[in-house]
């Protein structure tokens, strides 16, 4: 480590170095690090190889079901979701009581960590529908719905200023976390009419269904959304490109 003996008083960083400012004066040292070869090898780094694993590892899964659900999302606008999401998965991954640690994966009898994930932040499903939704996966046939009341709109659902018009949306994926690199899945999605927000809406069910060939022993995710549009002249557009609506997972199902 260099010492700064003269009268110049650098802070900052000039090329390779960097000045800084210490109690014993002002230093200098050259930018640096751990070499990636000495991660790889020395054995006081054998956490931190570890951890990296798995951190790679639950991120990876995480993307696999953002990639599965990509359809579903894509009129959020929450821009920190897949670092909440990778979060998440982390905690599937660390559920596992019986790998080492740094071999520990994302098994199926813990995924239900993800239940109730919001894919927006901003605009979570118990704060935008005052109403339940009945969920069920049915793995044999391959299917997935959600059902709704009759509801009134104006006393059931938290309208955002300028949307006009709304609409459900139900989303099923089943995923392979175990497919290596690769997304491996099965996804279908459906959506009701676009409803006025001013009218009352008679009993809802939308039914998603994919083909039990596809399903296998896969988790299968179902998803439910609320969106939000305004109109304009006839025609109707996303409200605020998606910032207020709600999509969340609501049903999870394991073998």
């Amino acid at each position: 480590m260099a010492r700064q003996k003269s009268f110049v008083k650098l802070e900052g960083r000039i090329g390779d170095l960097t000045f800084y400012k210490t109690k014993d004066g002002y230093q200098a040292r050259e930018k640096g690090g751990v070499s990636a070869s000495r991660i790889a090898s020395d054995p006081k780094f054998q956490r931190t190889r570890e951890n990296n694993a798995e951190f790679g590892r639950a991120n990876a899964s995480a993307k696999k079901l953002r990639d599965a659900f990509r359809a579903f999302i894509q009129l959020t606008s929450d821009s920190r979701m897949p670092n909440r999401l990778n979060s998440r998965m982390m905690r599937v991954l660390k559920a596992d009581a019986v790998s080492d640690r740094g071999e520990r994966k994302i098994l199926d009898e813990n995924l239900g960590i993800l239940n109730r994930f919001s894919f927006n932040a901003a605009a979570l499903l118990s704060n935008t529908l005052f109403e339940k939704v009945e969920s069920v996966i049915d793995r044999s046939t391959g299917t997935g719905g959600v059902s709704l009341k009759a509801l009134d709109p104006a006393v059931k659902i938290a309208k955002p200023a300028g949307a006009t018009h709304f609409q459900f949306s139900a989303a099923l994926a089943a995923v392979d976390f175990s497919a290596g690199e690769e997304s491996d899945y099965a996804f279908d999605m459906q959506e009701s009419d676009l409803w006025p927000l001013n009218a009352l809406i008679e009993a809802t069910e939308l039914s998603t269904s994919l083909a039990p060939a596809s399903i296998g022993e896969l988790p299968l995710f179902l998803g439910f959304g609320v969106s939000f549009y305004q109109e304009v002249n006839g025609k109707h557009y996303p409200l605020n490109n998606g910032a207020f609506n709600s999509l969340s997972i609501v049903k999870i199902d394991t073998i």
